[in-house]
């Protein structure tokens, strides 16, 4: 169980990670069980792009509608037959969240019964085993694999496996989504699919497919990574036109959409994540029809989706415009409107715009003018106290690229001379370390001239004690702001212990007088 906990952390990406946490949070406080399922587990233990999130939930999801959009998330739609929410989480994270059920198929093309079910259940009406697993997300389990029908053993044999024999004649879209994910990760069928991938094919079960499928293949095909690869793998085996009649690869612009995802690989790699969505939408069907145009909108499942490719020529031409004029005069400006600017409508206006001075401008964006924040003098900068601690680093960094990129600093020596006056006051120096009173009485006794002594027990003519011979080592000579340390012993020696009370000294009894009587004689 710790394993997929930790293969979670290190799969997903941190706004992934926050959106997992914020619809498990409202989950557990509207006391249902929630799972992470389908695709999202498959790309986890796979190791491939992980471009969405599916959540199972035992209860009903769309009670959780008003919660999620309280914390952040935008509800894109909502299917009240499978009671299904189609929502982006904080980050531009898409995401699905379905209950837990069981579908029965009374005839084909029909939809199915739908009944709530458990987990288990659940991931027993799915299409492939690889997509037939769930990772719990409750507590005391979080993390816990389930995978009842062995697809993870599949993942690494790279097949694709279907559940049971009529999964093909019970949703004919699956036909469909058996040739989209053998494109994407060059798996071939396993024996007994593909046997019964052909018999569905050759009995024309695709007639029966439903109009809501056709919009969600349609969609898919807008977030696959090589959109191109995809649809010449559906037109070679007649799925194009199930999807619109009139859709073949002569239809899709093959040059724009090649460029658009080289471009976007190119941003990618500056750390910018544009939502090729709408633009991938915009080349696949760049040559239909407005009639053909308008049917696949309709049938999108996605709203949002369909909004922002409907808008997009419109807003390409608003910030071309913008480009074009004043507001761009400068490099400096140019940097700011496009960094300012949606990526969305960056990668779409590299792609499509015929101006050569708009195009030169986003070419310099990506490649000439990023070379110019190399020469930012960094360690100057260090040296000078301009370090990401400053609270003015990120606005006195930005002021010199900005003045770089207009040539207006043409030198490291111009650069130093404009950050010289913005630089802080150095730091005050260390305050000096404090010394105890035995190491001052040390020091001091090591700066004295020690004084002659005499040597006890040997004296020279007339009795006089002989001086003690100088030491070797002539000691340094005492500072004069201070008198020599002889003349003050330590303190410590001088005084004696207070504990100890001074003995008043005997006094002296008087001499007797002399007897009188021998005085007499003596004088006689």
């Amino acid at each position: 169980m710790a394993d997929y906990i930790y293969t979670m952390e290190i799969r997903l990406t941190p706004d992934q990670q926050r959106g997992i946490t914020l619809v498990q949070d409202i989950a557990r406080a509207a006391e249902m069980n929630i799972y992470l399922t389908g695709g999202a587990v498959r790309d986890i233990i796979s190791g491939f792009p992980i471009r969405d999130l599916d959540f199972t939930v035992q209860g009903n999801p769309l009670k959780l509608q008003k919660d999620l959009e309280r914390a952040g998330a935008i509800v894109s739609s909502t299917d009240e037959d499978l009671k299904a929410i189609y929502l982006v989480l904080p980050g531009k994270v898409r995401a699905e969240i379905s209950p837990a059920r069981t579908e029965r198929y009374e005839k084909v093309g029909k939809p199915p019964i739908v009944a709530p079910s458990t987990i288990i259940e659940d991931l027993r009406r799915r299409d492939f085993t690889v997509n037939a697993m769930a990772l719990s997300l409750n507590p005391g389990s979080r993390g816990l694999l389930m995978d009842p029908f062995n697809g993870s053993a599949d993942i690494e044999s790279k097949l694709l496996r279907t559940l049971h024999n009529y999964a093909f004649v019970e949703d004919p879209s699956r036909l469909i989504r058996a040739t989209r994910f053998a494109a994407r990760f060059h798996w071939p069928l396993e024996e007994r699919t593909e046997a019964r991938y052909r018999s569905a094919k050759e009995n024309n079960y695709i007639d029966h497919i439903n109009h809501r499928a056709i919009g969600v293949e349609i969609e898919q095909l807008a977030y696959e990574d090589d959109p191109l690869h995809i649809v010449r793998s559906l037109e070679k085996e007649d799925w194009l036109k199930v999807l619109n009649p009139h859709w073949t690869t002569a239809k899709v612009d093959t040059v724009g959409l090649s460029q658009l995802v080289k471009t976007r690989q190119q941003m990618n790699e500056l750390g910018y994540t544009p939502d090729p969505s709408p633009a991938v939408l915009y080349f696949l069907t760049s040559k239909l029809s407005d009639k053909d145009v308008a049917d696949i909108r309709k049938a999108i499942p996605r709203k949002d989706l369909v909004e922002a490719w409907k808008d997009l020529e419109d807003n390409a031409k608003d910030l071309a415009k913008r480009l074009a004029g004043k507001e761009a005069a400068t490099p400096s400006r140019t940097w700011k409107l496009l960094s300012e600017a949606r990526p969305e409508m960056t990668l779409f206006l590299a792609v499509t715009s015929k101006q050569q001075a708009v195009e030169q401008k986003i070419k310099n964006f990506f490649t000439k003018w990023r070379q110019v924040q190399q020469k930012i003098p960094l360690p100057e900068m260090t040296e000078l106290y301009i370090t990401p601690q400053l609270p003015e680093y990120s606005k006195i960094a930005n002021d010199v690229f900005m003045l770089l990129l207009d040539g207006r600093l043409r030198s490291r020596t111009e650069t130093l001379k404009f950050l010289k006056p913005l630089a802080p006051p150095p730091p005050p120096p260390p305050p000096p370390p404090k010394r105890g009173r035995a190491a001052k009485a040390a020091a001091a006794g090591a700066q004295a001239t020690p004084a002659p002594t005499a040597v006890a027990g040997k004296t020279g003519k007339k009795g006089k004690a002989v001086p003690a011979a100088a030491p070797a080592v002539v000691p340094p000579p005492p500072k004069p702001s201070k008198p020599p340390a002889v003349a003050k012993p330590a303190k410590s020696v001088a005084k004696p212990a207070k504990s100890v009370p001074k003995k008043p000294a005997p006094k002296k009894k008087p001499a007797k007088p002399a007897p009188k009587s021998k005085a007499k004689k003596r004088k006689r």
